[in-house]
């Protein structure tokens, strides 16, 4: 298991001073980025071999959104990796160890040269970990999207949604789709996020700067869908949120 401490800054908070959902996700991707340059597999390391560890899919179960100036610690282990796709599992605690938030995630090393996943090199496999994995349900690599939508504005990618593998960071569709959503619905809805008791996203397909995402928003009861889609609709990313039902902790 690897571990880091944080304190939940200003600039991290949502108008209601709790950890915003793209803040909460960036901890948790900041945490297996730190991982891997600690034990010698970072960017660079990996760019160097032309590969690069890409995310297939989240599942986030959320207890309770840390508020500005907690004490927190975010945690990350890898306990299976098959032929082309690792599963890693984090937490977010307090110092006294209550979680806050866990989760799971479908990860695959991605060959920039053959444009496609690979088998996941031997040298890869120093993130194993013995540490058991949480007790959440299988993480679904592929979410439907079905019936009818509100479509929310479109959005083009930017230079600010880029990482350093030159496209959209896994964290901006999150970003994306809880805009959306506020955009469609109302802000209200953005205030609401102490609501969300489950978020999943699969990523399907990698957008680039230039390209024209638009969020088409399907809402079922306490849970919507957003899929972030090209104009023909050809998605990049599927994002679904899960709110607690009225009287649930």
């Amino acid at each position: 298991m690897y571990s880091l401490e944080g304190r939940v800054r200003y600039s991290e908070c949502d108008e209601h001073g709790n950890l915003s959902l793209l803040s909460m996700i960036n901890y948790l991707q900041d945490c297996t980025t730190f991982h891997s340059e600690d034990i010698g597999r970072g960017v660079a390391y990996m760019s160097e071999r032309g590969l690069a560890w890409l995310i297939a899919a989240w599942q986030i179960e959320i207890s309770e959104l840390p508020r500005f100036t907690d004490h927190i610690q975010v945690s990350t282990w890898c306990h299976t990796m098959a032929r082309t796709m690792a599963v890693r599992n984090f937490t977010i605690t307090r110092p006294d160890g209550t979680e806050l938030v866990r989760a799971d995630s479908l990860w695959f090393v991605y060959d920039a040269k053959a444009g496609r996943p690979i088998r996941i090199p031997a040298d890869q496999h120093v993130y194993l970990s013995d540490e058991p994995p949480l007790d959440m349900p299988p993480t679904k690599r592929r979410l439907p999207v079905e019936g009818p939508f509100v479509e929310a504005p479109a959005i083009t990618v930017g230079e600010l949604h880029l990482d350093t593998n030159r496209h959209v960071n896994n964290a901006q569709y999150l970003g994306m789709a809880t805009n959306a959503l506020a955009a469609a619905y109302g802000p209200e809805v953005a205030g609401r996020t102490t609501d969300i008791r489950r978020i999943c996203v699969q990523y399907k397909r990698q957008a680039l700067l230039g390209d024209v995402i638009v969020p088409r928003l399907h809402a079922e009861g306490t849970t919507c869908t957003v899929d972030l889609a090209d104009e023909q609709g050809d998605s990049f990313s599927v994002v679904r949120i899960e709110l607690r039902k009225e009287g649930e902790a």
